[in-house]
């Protein structure tokens, strides 16, 4: 039995979910520290976190969809957990690597954005 499809509608809301909490988090909290950035430009301090909240979605949501073909066939209800564990592990740790490199860039390069 062929258990991918089922591996791939458990992946993909986990992962959805996880991105879209995520997502939340950074954008509220993410505002504050834009502004901390930025002071006394609070629209741009708001266009600047909703582009990246933006550019967070589309980037790991359009990976998860992309990494579906890319799996082996599932055989075994111990080899869909283990794929969807590894699968969704590794989107966790994208997301704390992008979210670690736009601190980085953000906070390297926020002066020249403003001038």
């Amino acid at each position: 039995m062929n258990f991918n499809v089922i591996g791939y509608f458990i992946y993909l809301i986990i992962t959805i979910l996880i991105i879209l909490k995520v997502g939340k988090i950074c954008y509220k909290n993410g505002n504050i520290y834009v502004s901390e950035l930025i002071p006394n430009h609070a629209d741009i301090c708001q266009k600047i976190n909703q582009v990246l909240l933006m550019a967070y979605y589309l980037l790991n949501i359009g990976y998860c969809a992309m990494t579906l073909i890319s799996w082996q066939k599932i055989i075994s209800i111990t080899q869909l957990i283990e794929t969807v564990g590894s699968k969704t592990s590794l989107i966790i740790f994208i997301i704390s690597v992008l979210h670690y490199l736009n601190i980085v860039l953000i906070t390297k390069y926020i002066q020249k954005l403003i001038k």
